[in-house]
């Protein structure tokens, strides 16, 4: 759950489509449940090869190689108060690496936290919100986005005997960007959704579909009092994957995914990784 804005001198580019990283079931959540902990690593790799230009054609140019991780714990409960509705409040710390142009940097990110709340309908089904505030911290300025962000998005899922849906629609509004002695930048707001539909083929194994889309407003300098040429961006990617629900405390979700549509952003030719576990509490198989 991270987005990472890269500015250069002619224009703004997102790394990867934000929440890109989730898997299926990511939003089937209990309520009514004692109050338990779950770990989070997700990692993914993308070999950008390729650029979307402002036609939608991909150029072979601007390639890199990106490694990025997301270390989150999130802590559930419920009141007796409020029945039938759950809570959860989630640290993330993003890390991230990257080699392009024969140079290579890595290091730790912002740190991503907020809540999410959500009931359900019925059994089978699970709605809720989310939102999330990115801090403008890093251990290298490279990875700083300079500004605060607030991610904020709809969830949902629905269960059936042998198929499942879920995902989220949102979006990602920035503060302005202040750098000492550089110009005034407020970034344009990032709607995205990624969506996950999968096969119960047994009870470890599931596979699935993703779809994931991103459309970013362009930058804005505000010295200059214009925008920013060629820096909106918009990318499509589909994806196939399983998750391999190893006991109920433990499972883990792999996927490759890659971009079919695109403009102004970097071809997503991506792996990714999930492994969850659960600390204590009340056990659902599907997290």
């Amino acid at each position: 759950m991270v987005v990472f804005w890269l500015l250069s001198s002619a224009s703004a580019e997102a790394s990867d489509i934000t929440f890109a990283v989730i898997g299926p079931h990511e939003y089937d959540l209990p309520v009514d449940f004692k109050p338990f902990n779950v770990f989070v690593q997700y990692g993914d790799g993308n070999a950008a090869g390729n650029y979307y230009d402002g036609q939608g054609a991909r150029k072979p140019e601007r390639g890199s190689h990106t490694w990025s991780g997301l270390s989150k714990y999130v802590h559930f409960w419920t009141f007796d108060s409020i029945p039938h509705v759950g809570f959860a409040y989630e640290v993330i710390q993003t890390e991230s690496y990257r080699l392009a142009d024969g140079t290579n940097y890595g290091g730790l990110g912002p740190t991503i936290t907020g809540p999410a709340v959500w009931f359900k309908p019925n059994e089978h089904s699970t709605f809720g919100i989310q939102t999330f505030m990115q801090t403008p911290s890093a251990t290298r300025k490279v990875l700083n986005p300079q500004y605060w962000s607030n991610l904020s998005s709809f969830m949902f899922d629905y269960e059936w005997k042998h198929f499942s849906f879920g995902g989220d629609l949102g979006a990602v509004v920035a503060s302005t960007m202040h750098v000492r002695g550089e110009h005034s930048y407020h970034p344009g707001t990032a709607f995205h959704s990624n969506l996950r539909f999968s096969w119960k083929a047994s009870r470890r194994w599931e596979p699935f579909f993703s779809m994931d889309w991103q459309n970013n407003a362009g930058w804005h300098d505000n010295t200059l009092g214009r925008s920013v040429a060629d820096s909106s961006s918009r990318e499509v990617t589909l994806g196939v994957g399983f998750m391999w629900k190893i006991n109920p405390r433990l499972n883990i979700t792999t996927r490759y995914a890659h971009s079919v549509d695109g403009r102004y952003v970097p071809e997503t030719n991506a792996y990714y990784f999930k492994l969850v576990y659960l600390f204590e509490g009340a056990l659902f198989s599907h997290y």
